[in-house]
């Protein structure tokens, strides 16, 4: 198993249980101990799990925020067919506002060499948008200003909502930490609920991106109602009542 295997593999049994010993990760991924000491030590160091003897702790707490690296090793196949999804449904030279998270990191990724005006909520976006590009086109980028929050390295606060709600974007895409039927798309916290809301609320398109392990999960802060979603893009396959839902609040689901 290569090194990136294990660390999502490890990321994830440590979403399911609370603790994992050295012995058990050494079953599930076939490595010898020294190995699966130093992948705990790797990401520790990323906020990812907390060591201690004999094996590791989760950080995270029900309905509270993972680390972005932990976030990142999870999900990886599914995030890239969602960004290749949202990439599909922007037209040449629209105005977009793009959420912060691992997800808009992806999105950013397909978007490099499109010709579109785009403010991303997120250092590591921005990274990926100015990365050395030897054709094509380049975005024009805008950057929201405001408050930038450590680790996740995104941007927050009274300064870039305003800066969001002074524009107007032909489509914002909004990455949610939860979905549910009931309330909609959710946030882990009360910020990063404000930014996202300034964000759809500027926004003549909304197209939310949503992992199937976001669906139903526990988040603290409403952002928007399915009202104000007009396009879904996720790899949930849902049933024929839950389809028949999502039309009467007007939502198209595209599935990847």
């Amino acid at each position: 198993m290569r090194t990136e295997e294990r660390h999502r593999l490890i990321g994830e049994l440590l979403r399911s249980r609370e603790e994992v010993t050295v012995d058990e990760l050494m079953a599930e991924c076939g490595a010898s101990g020294a190995t699966i000491r130093r992948d705990l030590d790797t990401l520790a160091g990323n906020g990812v799990l907390r060591r201690v003897h004999g094996g590791a702790k989760s950080l995270v707490l029900r309905g509270e925020n993972p680390g972005y690296g932990q976030r990142e090793l999870e999900g990886q196949d599914a995030k890239a067919r969602i960004a290749a999804g949202v990439a599909g449904l922007l037209r040449d030279r629209e105005h977009v506002w793009l959420d912060s998270g691992t997800t808009a990191t992806e999105i950013a990724r397909q978007l490099r060499q499109r010709e579109l005006t785009l403010m991303p909520m997120s250092l590591r976006a921005l990274n990926v948008l100015t990365a050395e590009s030897h054709a094509g086109y380049r975005p024009t980028l805008l950057v929201p200003g405001g408050s930038l929050i450590p680790g996740e390295l995104c941007f927050r606060g009274p300064l870039a909502e305003a800066n969001i709600r002074s524009l107007r974007f032909d489509t914002a895409v909004v990455t949610p930490c939860a979905v549910t039927f009931k309330d909609g798309l959710l946030a882990h916290d009360l910020d990063d609920a404000a930014v996202k809301r300034a964000g759809l609320e500027s926004a003549g398109r909304v197209i939310a991106a949503c992992a199937g392990s976001k669906w139903n999960a526990a988040a603290v802060a409403l952002v928007a109602a399915l009202d104000a979603v007009d396009v879904i893009v996720t790899d949930r396959t849902f049933s024929p009542q839950e389809l028949t839902q999502l039309g009467k609040h007007s939502v198209k689901v595209v599935n990847v």
